[in-house]
């Protein structure tokens, strides 16, 4: 077998390098059907809450319906 020459080594070693700082940057989180999947970072994570809300989302704009609704007829029982 022939020794390997400097220069093959070295770009050998360069390649691997590269190779491995690839692989590390990239992690393991992926995003799959709508949902993100752990990394291995994933338990040192800040949890998100959302705290409960009206399960109706247009409450104001109702309520603004229902008093102007009440207004109108108060000003036709009204003569």
């Amino acid at each position: 077998m022939k020794a390997m020459t400097t220069t093959t080594r070295l770009r050998l070693t360069i390649c691997g390098l590269g190779l491995a700082a690839c692989l590390g940057a990239t992690g393991c989180q992926s995003s799959i059907g709508g949902q993100t999947l752990p990394s291995p970072y994933y338990i040192d994570d800040d949890v998100q809450y959302f705290p409960p809300g009206t399960e109706f989302k247009l409450s104001r704009e109702a309520a603004a319906m229902k008093a102007y609704k009440a207004e109108r007829e108060l000003q036709q029982l009204t003569p």
